[in-house]
């Protein structure tokens, strides 16, 4: 093998055409071509890049240098070589687009490819060019894109956004992970997180793979807060959405009384002593035993960086549980340590991933977000860092103690606690729970 000079195939003008200059003297009708970025010895090798870097939207330069490859026969034209590649590598085209707001106001700035198998690390190229891994292989690639692209709602116009990266050939069920880079619409002040997409694709040698994407962030309403198991809703007649004192940011106050605080008003909690079930909000709400189904077998996982909005601003933060149908041993009556927690005070945490379930389990997994909650004096606590979940189960041992759920960043609580905080009463199924 003889190693041309450098050459950019440039994706401006005629990217199909490009002149290789190599020294010596070629006498032979053809030879044999290789394309790659790798020193080239007695087994050819290309290394497709995990982290792949993009200068401009719609613009693949960095074809050659993240792993593009190919293989050619040339053949002698004039004084010259004449050739088609033949790419050996597979190519995604991300075109990302949005109406909403917040996505609009923010900037693309890496996409994150995730797999359950290798679609990175140094290949071994064969005569007919199949590509098999050799060695450092990598489940994720990351294409950063600089300042940022834009994201608008322009599903076909591929000059503001769209995104390329080389992988290796196969079909791969991804996890796509959008990077965005906000910094007008978080509390806090400038925000980076993800929204994620999963697809299946088959990855053809040769072939560029469009993928589009909704890049609208799920939207949480304010209006699931309560008491335990009050008639109303906590900030019922004072919504933030109609021009009322309900506090849309953490640690912020309502206006003077606006929350409830005593039991001649509907929003107040359920009270009663011993053990019983909800029957007003909270009921239809997991009881405590299915709770600790699923902080025990439920794999939790803290996800910290998926984006979603609610009552005007934009978080991140949130757990990631199985669904029960695919959790062994799920029984309401008891709790897997074989008690009925309903009518035996208990509490206890369980420490929590920090791993993703893979792409092919997505679908097997529900989402809660750390919608956070509202104290005694109706001031929004902790907002993006715990999600505090009402269950339909009274303390056993209270009058005005209910369980309830806590997912936070390393571990799930399931405790009991005084029924007039504000956290979320919410059924499962509006969180993707089948």
């Amino acid at each position: 093998w003889q190693q041309s000079t450098t050459t950019t195939i440039p994706s401006a003008a005629n990217p199909s055409f490009a002149k290789f200059a190599l020294s010596g003297t070629y006498t032979g009708l053809s030879h044999d071509v290789l394309y790659t970025n790798t020193t080239v010895g007695t087994q050819p090798k290309v290394e497709i890049k995990a982290a792949q870097t993009q200068s401009a939207p719609n613009n693949f330069d960095h074809a050659g240098e993240s792993g593009d490859c190919g293989i050619a026969t040339g053949n002698k034209s004039g004084s010259d070589y004449a050739f088609t590649l033949n790419h050996k590598a597979s190519y995604l085209c991300f075109i990302p687009r949005s109406s909403n707001p917040y996505v609009n106001r923010s900037k693309l700035i890496k996409v994150e490819i995730m797999s359950d198998d290798d679609i990175a690390g140094t290949y071994n190229i064969a005569a007919n060019g199949a590509l098999t891994l050799a060695s450092g292989g990598s489940k994720t690639i990351t294409i950063t894109t600089g300042s940022g692209f834009a994201i608008d709602n322009s599903a076909d116009d591929m000059s503001k956004n769209a995104t390329y990266a080389v992988v290796a050939p196969g079909t791969h069920t991804f996890r796509i992970r959008y990077w965005l880079r906000n910094t007008t619409d978080n509390p806090q002040g400038a925000i980076e997180g993800t929204v994620s997409k999963i697809v299946t694709v088959n990855c053809t040698a040769g072939s560029i793979h469009d993928i589009t994407a909704n890049l609208d962030p799920h939207d949480y309403d304010g209006n699931h807060y309560y008491m335990w198991d009050a008639q109303e809703q906590y900030w019922k007649g004072y919504e933030w959405n109609l021009g009322g004192s309900q506090p849309t940011t953490p640690y912020t106050y309502g206006s003077g009384s606006d929350y409830p605080q005593n039991n001649s008003d509907l929003r107040y909690f359920h009270e009663g002593n011993g053990a019983f079930q909800a029957t007003h909000s909270c009921a239809g709400l997991p009881n405590v035993n299915e709770m600790v189904w699923y902080a025990v077998r439920g794999n939790p996982c803290w996800d910290k960086d998926e984006l979603w909005t609610t009552m005007g601003h934009l978080y991140k933060g949130g757990m990631w549980f199985k669904k029960k149908v695919y959790i062994s041993g799920f029984n309401a009556n008891s709790a897997p340590d074989g008690i009925d927690w309903r009518a035996n005070r208990n509490s206890d945490s369980w420490a929590a991933s920090q791993t993703l379930p893979s792409a092919t389990d997505a679908s097997k997994y529900f989402y809660l977000p750390a919608l956070g909650y509202y104290d005694a004096s109706g001031i929004l606590n902790y907002l993006s860092l715990y999600g505090c979940y009402w269950s339909s189960s009274t303390d056993p041992s209270s009058s005005n103690h209910s369980y309830y759920w806590r997912v936070y960043n390393s571990f799930v609580l399931v405790d009991y606690m005084s029924r007039y905080q504000g956290n979320r009463a919410q059924k499962f199924s509006d969180f993707g729970e089948d």
